[in-house]
């Protein structure tokens, strides 16, 4: 640990020049700015996202489980603000659209990986910038562990409003650039077709997976449905536990 401290601390850990260095960084800020509006956009200044985002995901009832140390949110508003981190992702990996990880990516890689040059430079920060590679490499792990068809049968718990397929729609779209934009940076036909281990790791484990999920849009429904006194709600709850327990373990994330 000692070694790898001074070796990333004294010499050049990179294959970049100072000029490459500071245009690689300079782009790195502007597709951090264009993400972080993009991604603010979608949760804190879009009507209706709050009450979509509880139906969604099973967030009221991971709140109520006694899983973690502290409570879900800080405080007992429902404001997105309010939710600890942890919860919020977690939330979010329980239905498989993994939101949290790759929201606003599309829009910030997209319009620079369109064009040969803007593609070019790219995979150049990829190929010498051990921070971006990482990035791109955990980008592309958790849209391969995202299903956006699995995620969709949970839209049947969100009130058929004119917000739902809105946001939904907005969702799908950015998950789609994003795919595309990481696919032409790694260039290759699917992704973690260049991690071929953790390709056949998800492959093999979402036949498993995927009626568990399926499984618990049924639960959801049912326990949203069951009044607070009847003798089912216990036990409904109890069986919920178990499928986010298992989703969890199957995906290898929590928060």
């Amino acid at each position: 640990m000692v070694s790898a401290t001074i070796e990333a601390s004294v010499l050049d850990a990179d294959g970049l020049d100072d000029e490459q260095r500071a245009r690689a960084e300079s782009i790195m800020d502007e597709l951090s700015e264009l993400a972080h509006r993009e991604y603010r956009s979608l949760v804190y200044e879009t009507d209706g996202f709050v009450d979509f985002f509880r139906s969604i995901t099973p967030i009221d009832e991971i709140a109520k489980l006694n899983i973690g140390s502290r409570p879900a949110s800080r405080t007992a508003s429902r404001r997105i603000e309010d939710l600890r981190a942890i919860p919020w992702v977690f939330a979010w990996t329980q239905n498989r659209c993994l939101l949290p990880s790759w929201y606003g990516c599309g829009t910030a890689l997209a319009p620079l990986a369109a064009s040969s040059e803007g593609l070019d430079r790219l995979r150049e920060m990829r190929e010498r910038w051990p921070y971006f590679r990482a990035l791109v490499s955990n980008l592309e792990m958790t849209l391969a562990k995202a299903s956006m068809p699995i995620a969709r049968t949970y839209l049947d718990l969100v009130p058929p409003v004119d917000d739902r397929d809105r946001i939904w729609a907005a969702i799908e779209h950015e998950h789609e650039r994003t795919v595309q934009a990481v696919l032409a940076i790694v260039d290759t036909a699917e992704l973690l077709d260049s991690q071929q281990a953790i390709q056949r790791s998800i492959q093999l484990r979402n036949p498993y997976v995927d009626p568990i999920n399926l499984i618990q849009v049924e639960l959801l429904e049912s326990y949203r449905a069951t009044p607070d006194d009847d003798p089912q709600r216990d036990e409904r709850a109890r069986v919920l536990a178990r499928s986010i327990a298992g989703i969890a373990a199957a995906l290898r994330n929590t928060g």
